[in-house]
């Protein structure tokens, strides 16, 4: 029940102003005058109070009783019908000979005035490997170079640094431990990720891991000669996710949003070299003590088989 905030009255006030009235006899107006109410609201009260009980000086719904304008029930239906076969608000309107605007309002209430909301969405598909190493989730995200601090932190528009160029975040999760590596590279190119990819590989096999699946999305670097390569020397399957479909590689996506967010964003760097130090630290912090949700509020090494006293970055 939401009160109005100027409300003279209560379903509390309301109790009090019946018990004074028809319990201890005290005359309308003079309550009405208690209460800074009308005679009339007092009545009002009173009546309701005789009909229903304490339930009639609760708040009640402000819809009318009788709506003889309202649409009728199966027009509504036509309306909902025909926009399932996807047909739009003008062309319902000219069929049912409607206002176009009273089609648009009950496609409102209807829920259906958008069109993606004619087909239900796809259920949400969670999966984790039974060990580590069975798959390996990498991601890029690109990252603006720092040459000196932007008006981004300063606040002052006329300190903006333009032409200083982009640099790329190359991240790589496994899929059942979320041990993470990362690195900030120059680019995304076939060769680069190849790279990245070999490091990787030697990273969880300092952590005693085998890896044997990577899944990366249809990026151009993930198709290239060079990283196909690389995959068949390192003996790793690869797999790309399907096309426009991010959240089948979603435990990389996740896991660029926790690094911007509490990495990234949270303090200003003065170069990119600072940046990529302290990422050293962070990946570090997220893989010994940062506690998981999906893992039972534990941190991603408590699923290794045998935990490494340094899990950051390989320097």
């Amino acid at each position: 029940m939401n009160i109005h905030s100027l409300a003279k009255t209560t379903p509390f006030c309301r109790w009090q102003l019946v018990k004074r009235t028809l319990g201890e006899g005290q005359p309308v107006r003079q309550v009405a005058q208690q209460f800074s109410i009308s005679p009339r609201t007092v009545y009002k009260w009173l009546r309701r109070f005789k009909d229903e009980g304490f339930l009639g000086l609760l708040e009640r719904s402000s819809r009318p009783l009788h709506s003889p304008t309202r649409l009728p029930q199966l027009v509504v239906v036509q309306i909902r019908l025909l926009r399932l076969k996807r047909m739009t608000v003008t062309a319902i309107s000219q069929l049912l000979s409607l206002v176009r605007s009273t089609v648009a309002l009950w496609l409102r209430r209807l829920g259906l005035n958008r069109l993606r909301n004619l087909e239900p969405r796809a259920p949400v598909v969670r999966y984790e490997h039974q060990r580590p190493g069975d798959m390996l989730h990498l991601d890029i995200k690109k990252l603006a170079r720092i040459n000196a601090i932007g008006s981004r932190i300063t606040g002052d528009p006329s300190k903006r640094c333009r032409g200083a160029g982009w640099e790329r975040l190359h991240v790589c999760i496994d899929d059942h431990s979320r041990v993470a590596y990362a690195e900030i590279l120059p680019d995304e190119k076939g060769s680069t990720a190849a790279g990245f990819l070999c490091r990787a590989v030697g990273f969880f096999q300092d952590c005693n891991v085998t890896v044997r699946t990577v899944l990366t999305d249809n990026g151009p670097c993930y198709r290239s000669g060079k990283f196909a390569s690389q995959c068949q020397a390192s003996g790793i399957r690869h797999h790309l996710t399907r096309p426009y479909r991010p959240q089948t590689n979603g435990k990389a996506e996740r896991f660029i949003r926790t690094v911007m967010d509490e990495w990234g964003r949270v303090k200003p760097f003065e170069t990119s070299q600072a940046r990529a130090r302290d990422l050293i630290r962070w990946i570090s912090h997220y893989n010994m003590d940062r506690v998981h949700s999906a893992l039972g509020y534990q941190p991603p090494a408590s699923r290794l088989p045998a935990v490494n006293n340094v899990l950051g970055i390989n320097t």
